[in-house]
Parts: C-alpha cells; structure tokens; sequence
C-alpha cells in the first residue's frame, strides 16, 4: 500500500478510541482484509505522523504496541513489516531445528558466528561463571544463527563437553547442526528447558535483524547423555517468529 492509502482507513476508525490505538485498529483492519499480507512493509513513523497529522510519540506507541504483539516486526535499518505467523516450538521435546523449518516447506540455513574452545577465564558472554560449572574449567563454544527462508530465526549459543563430544570443533555447521553431531556421539538420556522473555542485546538484535524493544523468546537447554550433561545452550529467538507448543497426560 502507498502511505496516501493509510489516511482514508485512519479516518474510518473510531474517533472516540485514543489515537495510538485508532492506528493499531487500522493495521489490524488491514491485515485482516489482506491488504497487508506477511512481509508488507509499513511506512515509517515519520511518513505516518506527516500522512495522518498525528504525534510522533502516538504513532511510536502503536508500533511498540503491535511489534510486542506479534503483528509487526522491525529491523533495525531496514523498516517495519507486517509479521509472519509464529513458527511452532516444541517445549518438552528436543528437535532438531533444520528439520523443524524444513517439515514447514521452508529453508533453512546457517550462519557460523563462533566455534571455539574456551576456558574459565575467557569472556564468552554466558553471563557471570561462564562455562556452566558442570563442564568443568573449559568447554567447546560454539555461536551459531539459524535463518528460516533467509530470515533470522534463531540465535544459538552452546557449550559443549570435550570429554563427550570430542570432535565437536571439526564438524561443519554451515551444513549440519549441532543436533546431528551431538545425537550421534552423546545421545540424550534427559533434558532441561528453562524459558524466559527477554530483551536481546544490541549485538543480538543486530544478528536477529530485530529492533533492540522487541520481546525475544530464550529457551535455555541443557541435554544429559547417561555419562553426564553434554550441553548447555542458550536458543534466542524474536518474540514475533515462535510460540512454544506441548502436550501432555494421556
């Protein structure tokens, strides 16, 4: 849609609603009609202040708003966006990702950012500690970024045991996962999930190609083989790309 379009749908919304959500209301019109379909791109915030005659800070907020909603997406330099659906998770399950993205009918693809091996005093931005204290003083790290039809769809960092997974260093994630490798050497015995909704830090948000308020999803997974815990990673993804999925009982 041109940004003249957006006046006339602007002015068909309730006048006795704040501005700020006359604006969501309109979006949320618009992509219910389909005139905004996944991946449209919404003119920028000052295009929409000049378009509408509206604040600045009114139309920031309806951003905000939507972004946090799952409705749009922002990157950083590049512009706002009508969101995909959510790509389904799995919260009790360890899947690998390629296969995940590929049941979907979509690509998937890597980005290699770190492989490395690391000890205790290196600084490899796991927070306070590091290396988790169950793989000892060192670890192989490895920093990997998911794309999901050329899209950042996950961030991946991990700490592996040396001891279990020994050739981890020489493997070629650019056209494997970390998955692959680490069912066949050390194959799962048990897991954890711990989930949280947090903010990504700027070099994530740049990685993920997300504005730094968006909402991230972070899934922090630790996989035991019956020798002891193999890994420990941290899945970061945009907030507005994933919902998590489970069943239960019988």
């Amino acid at each position: 849609m041109k940004i003249q379009d957006f006046a006339p749908h602007y002015e068909q919304t309730s006048t006795a609603l704040p501005a700020y959500q006359r604006i969501k209301d309109m979006i949320l019109q618009l992509v219910s009609q389909g005139s905004l379909v996944p991946g449209s791109q919404i003119p920028s915030e000052n295009e929409l202040v000049d378009a509408l005659g509206i604040s600045r800070m009114t139309v920031n907020r309806a951003m905000r708003e939507l972004t946090s909603e799952g409705i749009l997406t922002r990157s950083r330099g590049v512009g706002t966006f009508i969101a995909s659906p959510k790509a389904p998770g799995s919260l009790f399950e360890v899947h690998n990702i390629a296969d995940e993205i590929k049941e979907r009918g979509h690509v998937h693809s890597t980005r290699v950012i770190a492989l490395e091996e690391l000890f205790t005093e290196d600084d490899a931005g796991w927070g306070p500690g590091q290396i988790p204290a169950e793989l000892g003083d060192h670890a192989f790290h490895s920093v990997i970024l998911h794309y999901e039809n050329e899209e950042p769809f996950q961030l991946e960092e991990r700490f592996v045991s040396p001891e279990l997974a020994p050739d981890y260093l020489a493997q070629d994630f650019s056209t494997s996962t970390p998955n692959d490798y680490l069912t066949r050497v050390a194959p799962l015995s048990r897991g954890k999930h711990v989930v949280e909704a947090v903010l990504a830090s700027d070099p994530q948000s740049e990685l993920l190609c997300i504005d730094p308020s968006q909402p991230c999803l972070r899934i922090e997974r630790y996989t035991y083989s019956d020798a002891g815990l193999v890994s420990a990673a941290r899945l970061l993804h945009p907030g507005s790309r994933i919902r998590l999925e489970g069943e239960f009982g019988n």
